[in-house]
């Protein structure tokens, strides 16, 4: 569990440093890496919480 939660946590804040690479460079390249880094991260995220869900059960 602990795991799945650095692993989220460091998506995120990848996703969030590019997303301030494109603010301030203007690239496009940093944006389409922030949202591929992005919908991977709610991937995880829902994996996360379905495990969270199947461990209460």
């Amino acid at each position: 569990m602990l795991f799945l939660r650095w692993i989220v946590l460091l998506m995120l804040l990848t996703s969030a440093v590019s997303f301030v690479l494109f603010m301030t460079t203007g690239q496009a390249r940093f944006k389409v890496f922030g949202l591929t880094v992005l919908r991977w991260t709610l991937g995880a995220a829902f994996v996360f919480f379905a495990v969270l869900a199947f461990e209460q059960a």
